[in-house]
Order: C-alpha cells, then sequence, then structure tokens
C-alpha cells in the first residue's frame, strides 16, 4: 500500500458521524509509553512524568470527575501541571476539579480572550447544543450518579502560567515544548511537544477529525477561523516531523511519513479551495455559485465529516468581502427576506406552492423545496407542508454528507417537522 493509500484508509476509517456519539473509556488507554487518554467531548490525556504527572485538556466540568478516576488507576500523582491546547469549554472546563495544592494550570497568553469569547454567547449556546448533542442530558446523569460525591461545576480558570511563543517545562524526567499555534480552532491553539519521543499531542488544533477539512465556522455559531494561519499551523507542525500525532479523537496517527503525507494533504486542500475561491471573488461570482463551484481534485481528497469544502467557501467569501452581497439593496435594512417569499406565497396559495416545492423535490432540487415549503409555513400551519417538510430532511439525511454538523442539524430538523405532524 502505497503511503497515500494509507492516508486515504486514514480518511475512510475516521468518520464525521461518530462524532455524534461521545466514547467514553472504561479505563485510562495507554496510547504512548508516556501518555495515556481518557475519552470525552475532547480527550484528557495524562503525561508520565515518573515522580509527578501532567494533565493536558480537562474535559467539561460533568467529565472531569471521570477522567481523574481514570488517571488515577495509573498515576496518582502528584500533578505538577495542567496544559490546556485550547481555551474551548470541552478543554478548561475540568480544570478546578485536577488542580492541587502546588498545580499550575498552564495556557497560551490568549486564553483569556478565548474564555471571554466563549462566556459572551454563553446562553445562545446552551439554547442550541441540544441540536448536536441530544444525548447531553443523560451523559451528565449518568457521570453524575456514577461519581455521587464530584461536583461537576463548569470551571472558568485563571491560568497560573501565560505563555507567548514558546515555553520549555521540567517535570519529573520529562522534557515538554509548548509551541504556540495560532491558526487553529481558536487564537490560544498550542501544540504540547514531547521531543524526546517526537510526540505532537496537537488535540482539536486541526479539529477533531484527523485528516479532514477544518471547520473555518461551525453551525453552532464561532468566531470564523482563517486559512492562512490554519496553512501556517500545518508548517509547525510538519517541521517538528513528529513520529506520534495524538489528537482530540481516536488513537494517535503513528508513522513520521504517514503523518507528513496527511499534513501535506490537508494543507494542499485548503490552499485549493482558498485560491480558488478567491479567483471566484475576483470573477464577481455570488457566494452560492462559488460553494457550487469550489470541489477538491481527487488528489488532494480529504475528509469532510467536520468541516465542509462548500462552507469553507462561501465563510472565506464572506472573511474577504464581508456580509453584504452586493445584490440587493434590501440586504441593508433589518428586513428578513423570508418576509417576501412569504407574501407570494399567500398571494399564489398553499396549494400552488406545495405543489410547485413537490415538483422541485421530484427534480432533485432539495434546497428550493425547502425554501417553498418554509414560504407556505411563514403563514399557515398546513399540513402537506409540514408533512413535506419532514420528508425533505429525511431525504437529506439519507443522501446527505458525513458531516457531523450537517448530521446533527438535519437529524434535530427532520425529527421536529415530524413532531409538528403527530401533535
Amino acid at each position: 500500500m502505497s503511503i497515500e493509500e494509507e492516508v486515504d484508509r486514514l480518511i475512510d476509517e475516521r468518520t464525521g458521524r461518530e462524532l455524534l456519539n461521545v466514547p467514553y473509556d472504561e479505563e485510562a488507554v495507554q496510547v504512548h509509553e508516556r501518555v495515556y487518554r481518557s475519552a470525552g467531548a475532547t480527550a484528557s490525556y495524562l503525561i508520565d512524568a515518573g515522580a509527578s504527572r501532567v494533565i493536558v485538556n480537562t474535559g467539561m466540568g460533568f467529565e472531569a470527575s471521570h477522567h481523574k478516576n481514570l488517571f488515577g488507576a495509573v498515576h496518582q500523582g502528584p500533578t505538577d501541571y495542567i496544559i490546556t491546547t485550547q481555551g474551548h469549554v470541552d478543554h478548561v472546563g475540568g480544570v478546578s476539579q485536577f488542580r492541587e495544592e502546588h498545580t499550575r494550570y498552564v495556557a497560551q497568553r490568549n486564553n483569556p480572550r478565548c474564555q471571554a469569547d466563549d462566556k459572551r454567547i454563553q446562553s445562545f449556546r446552551q439554547s442550541t447544543a441540544l441540536i448536536w448533542f441530544p444525548e447531553l442530558p443523560g451523559k451528565i446523569g449518568n457521570l453524575t450518579r456514577k461519581y455521587p460525591d464530584s461536583v461537576p461545576v463548569q470551571d472558568i480558570p485563571t491560568p497560573d502560567i501565560l505563555f507567548d511563543a514558546r515555553m520549555k517545562l521540567q517535570t519529573g524526567d520529562l522534557e515538554i515544548e509548548l509551541i504556540h499555534a495560532p491558526g487553529g480552532e481558536t487564537i490560544d491553539s498550542t501544540i504540547v511537544w514531547l521531543p524526546e519521543w517526537r510526540v505532537a499531542i496537537t488535540s482539536n488544533l486541526f479539529g477533531p477529525l484527523f485528516p479532514h477539512f477544518p471547520n473555518f465556522n461551525t453551525l453552532r455559531g464561532d468566531l470564523y477561523r482563517f486559512p492562512v494561519p490554519y496553512m501556517e499551523n500545518v508548517d509547525r507542525v510538519r517541521a517538528l516531523n513528529p513520529a506520534i500525532l495524538i489528537t482530540g479523537r481516536g488513537l494517535p496517527i503513528e508513522g513520521a511519513e504517514l503523518i507528513d503525507a496527511s499534513l501535506a494533504r490537508m494543507r494542499g486542500a485548503v490552499d485549493f479551495v482558498h485560491q480558488r475561491t478567491l479567483e471566484l471573488i475576483n470573477q464577481q461570482k455570488d457566494p452560492y455559485e462559488i460553494m457550487r463551484s469550489v470541489e477538491l481534485p481527487p488528489e488532494l481528497r480529504v475528509g469532510q465529516g467536520y468541516g465542509k469544502v462548500s462552507w469553507a467557501a462561501r465563510t472565506i467569501f464572506e472573511e474577504y468581502t464581508g456580509w453584504f452581497q452586493r445584490r440587493s439593496t434590501a440586504d441593508l435594512y433589518g428586513v428578513d427576506p423570508a418576509l417576501a417569499t412569504a407574501a407570494l406565497a399567500k398571494e399564489l396559495g398553499a396549494e400552488a406552492v406545495v405543489q410547485r416545492a413537490r415538483r422541485a423535490f421530484d427534480s432533485g432540487d432539495i434546497p428550493t423545496a425547502l425554501r417553498l415549503a418554509e414560504a407556505v409555513l411563514a403563514h399557515e400551519e398546513h399540513l402537506e407542508a409540514r408533512q413535506l417538510m419532514a420528508t425533505l430532511h429525511e431525504k437529506l439525511l439519507e443522501t446527505g454528507s458525513e458531516s457531523f454538523w450537517e448530521h446533527g442539524w438535519l437529524r434535530a430538523e427532520a425529527e421536529r417537522w415530524n413532531a409538528t405532524i403527530k401533535s
């Protein structure tokens, strides 16, 4: 098997829809002679430093007791350092539960800014979380019952030590280097590098799935991420020439040649999408045409289980040109464009518009069918339109992509519309 075929195999083994279920480990999994994993929303890692230990990422607050219990079975500490590879809630949430009297929490200098960004839209995030994580209340309940003596508080921790570009830590018999990688999911993204073994713990630097296309903008709502810093991060990791790459999901990727070939493929894919999108922008193409037009060539195939090429193209369009598409004056004003289509649907009559939506569906144009059915439902509770909405989402689920975010949204919408039919 050639190295490119190995990359393809790796892509196929790590699908997007598996992210819908968090695979908690029953015992800590040894992924390297010095590193143990406890899987969760994002995996937490224990680094064995001999007489002491280091914790990398602590999970959500409700998960931390589980991680702590599993790690305690392999190394009880003391915990010299806690390191988070980014300031997202599924990395920092359990810091307080791992802190000991002498423990130092280390993060990149932008970490407080990243945590503050999350906090600003906390209510919004909480109101939409169940769309993609419907099993979350059950998981919280299960872990709370399993560890009744713990208090599953979601921490908003303040780092004891902040570093800028690079920092070396000496703990026990171990040397650890922290490397700032600002083009990841957050501006505080950090690579944890164990130089003696050439082990790079990148967690979600390139997204939780590797080697998959990045998410430059998530459906749940995040600050935009940018292609050029992303490619610079690929270059940073390739320069380290790691023999083992430990990510936020799954088992490590082993072998310097496979890791480098995967990173080269990912960089090439992002570079292609970036350049092609810019070409189309300069040809005055609209974002919808750009979304339809940008496709990876076969030799740059990567997974699209987390980010999608078409979504990246649209995000890049908006990053460079802003939200105003320069196609409709009405976009400058605070009036929902759906109001106009709803008014037309009311004027034409619901039955005629639903039939037109069905013809669009039959011809394979599901997005247009959705918009027509939505136009009817904007002004009346029309049973056939609701039935069509459920059918359209179910069809997209059957034929749609491997994307975790797309699949989660479609599943939730199919359930919602089916519920309106039964009620």
